[in-house]
């Protein structure tokens, strides 16, 4: 059954006290269901993000959060003379007392998390060494490994190629289902959000938000408002499934003079 994970209400934020990067925005994360937040650069989904998180106060609003949750940054800055798993041990801190090494329990869920992602070979590879993609799979896994009621994640495929982007898609569906996990993400990827989400935010300026279902929400007016370019979706067959993708009209080398 569904429950609310967090629940946001009136939620605004400036970090200037002047210019919002979002004002009035209402929402709830469910479990077992996905969120896919989508906007253009400087529009303020990560932040959005990080507030829903916990990491940043709101300006204005209130956040009420019933579960714990596990966030993805888009960006693991700074150098870490740590291996993959220990990254990962890392998503235990909540379930080990102070002072005390992560068990053998632990270290069996940390590589459990590195199987899910794909990544449990680079268990003993240095965090350092690995590629923006395999950090970012590390990270996914640091999240799933402390056992959260939500995960969190900022643009989680952005340094992906398209057969990890697929993969990372299908981890967060599976999850979502098999775990009952609450899951938002943001992205500039629509056909992702078309792909698995189950509600879409999609955010304009700092006073027009739409929230709704995917299938409501994704229309190429939409698209091409929030955007600011021409969107169509086109929709197609593949081994007998029929598919939705979204695509921008883009002026092609034929074009140009």
């Amino acid at each position: 059954m569904s429950r609310s994970i967090i629940t946001i209400r009136d939620a605004g934020h400036s970090y200037d006290g002047q210019r919002w990067l979002f004002r009035n925005l209402a929402f709830e994360l469910r479990s077992g269901k996905i969120l896919a937040i989508l906007g253009p650069n400087g529009r303020g989904k990560s932040t959005l993000l990080r507030a829903l998180a916990g990491l940043i106060n709101l300006t204005v609003g209130n956040i009420q959060r019933s579960g714990s949750i596990g966030f993805v940054p888009q960006d693991f800055g700074g150098s870490f003379p740590y291996s993959a798993l220990d990254i990962v041990l890392m998503g235990r801190a909540r379930h080990i007392s102070t002072f005390r090494s992560p068990s053998k329990a632990d270290e069996a869920i940390a590589l459990d998390a590195l199987a899910t992602t794909g990544m449990q070979s680079f268990s003993q590879k240095s965090f350092n060494h690995l590629s923006g993609g395999e950090k970012q799979l590390v990270l996914i896994a640091r999240a799933l490994a402390g056992k959260n009621e939500c995960l969190l994640l900022d643009e989680p495929a952005s340094a992906l190629d398209l057969k990890n982007q697929a993969g990372v898609l299908d981890l967060m569906r599976g999850v979502a289902l098999s775990q009952n996990l609450a899951v938002a993400f943001t992205t500039h990827q629509p056909n992702h959000a078309l792909a698995i989400a189950d509600h879409v935010l999609m955010l304009f300026d700092e006073t027009e938000a739409v929230l709704g279902p995917v299938e409501n929400i994704m229309t190429d007016e939409n698209l091409a408002a929030l955007y600011g370019i021409p969107v169509r979706s086109i929709t197609f067959t593949h081994d007998g499934d029929r598919h939705t993708s979204i695509v921008p009209i883009l002026r092609d080398r034929t074009s140009r003079v």
